[in-house]
């Protein structure tokens, strides 16, 4: 996967947008999911929804912040992009009987502290804190959950829509796997130290504290589901191949922090790090719903309606 022209990139982008109402949300096969897939997928397309509406907003973060008039484009046509795949997940939660009414389904709490933290903090960090941590939770959400999504859902307008997801999905991880390199390029050691002064930071912190216990959580729920573990494992590889593929990505301490914590998280047996993670889950876990943050006012644009 060589670096690409960021130019050609936009104009590709511009050119493949597309919409919900390109899709027949009526047509049979929708009675393909089963009983017993029901209940896991309900929850499972919950927290996929909730994790692309978070993608949007960091990549609205990461646009503000963006080097060049062409990479705020594309950040923002990825906000965007990531916008219309929530929506695109809650329609299809609303074609298999899964949204009551017009409302949406409610975060789990790691997901709501992981919202908040966005809100208040995403658009001060520095843009390769997020550039990094965007492509590794984008490498696992296409090459493990919706790729075993496909494999175990049969109804084929899930199939058609995960489709163009993925294409915009690939998109998403040429550019960042590219600008990871950039941010790398041409670094000293002291540079390169220099780019983890957000580490001191206690709204990074903060937002580790949120992090951190939300994968755990989002780990075990998706090998609930029936994910092979193996799958997180072949994922976390292709992000520290294709990351590490060149010296200038290898010269970005951030994918060095990345894909370190990367092969901890998929890593069961590496309880050193997962005993005080899995404390956070459970901690999070008694916090009343009283005490939770609202949920910010940019979600109201999630809608399963199929529009343009």
């Amino acid at each position: 996967m060589a670096s690409i022209d960021l130019d050609k990139m936009l104009a590709k982008i511009q050119s493949t947008q597309w919409a919900l109402s390109d899709i027949d949300w009526d047509a049979p096969g929708a009675e393909l999911v089963t009983e017993e897939q029901w209940p896991k997928l309900k929850a499972f397309m919950a927290d996929v929804m909730w994790i692309e509406h978070v993608g949007a907003r960091a990549f609205a973060a990461m646009a503000k912040k963006a080097p060049t008039e062409t990479l705020r484009q594309i950040y923002t046509y990825f906000h965007a992009e990531e916008q219309r795949h929530a929506n695109v997940e809650m329609a299809l939660m609303k074609r298999w009987g899964m949204l009551e009414g017009d409302g949406i389904p409610e975060p789990n709490i790691n997901l709501r502290l992981a919202i908040e933290w966005l809100d208040r903090y995403s658009d001060e960090m520095p843009i390769y804190v997020l550039g990094t941590m965007v492509p590794m939770l984008e490498i696992a959400l296409d090459g493990a959950l919706c790729t075993f999504l496909l494999e175990t859902v049969k109804d084929p307008i899930c199939h058609q829509a995960f489709e163009r997801i993925n294409d915009d999905e690939s998109r998403h991880l040429g550019v960042g796997f590219s600008v990871m390199e950039m941010q790398g390029r041409g670094k000293t050691f002291i540079g390169a130290a220099k780019m983890l002064a957000p580490l001191l930071d206690p709204r990074l912190l903060l937002g580790m504290a949120s992090y951190l216990p939300l994968l755990n959580k989002m780990r075990d729920n998706i090998i609930g589901m029936g994910l092979p573990e193996e799958r997180l494992y072949a994922a976390m590889a292709k992000f520290e191949t294709i990351g590490g593929r060149t010296k200038d990505g290898r010269r970005n301490p951030w994918y060095q922090l990345v894909r370190r914590h990367a092969k901890l998280m998929v890593d069961r047996n590496k309880r050193v790090y997962h005993v005080p993670v899995d404390g956070l889950v459970k901690l999070t876990g008694m916090i009343p719903p009283r005490a939770l943050p609202a949920v910010p006012s940019w979600v109201d644009e999630l809608t399963y309606h199929p529009t343009a």
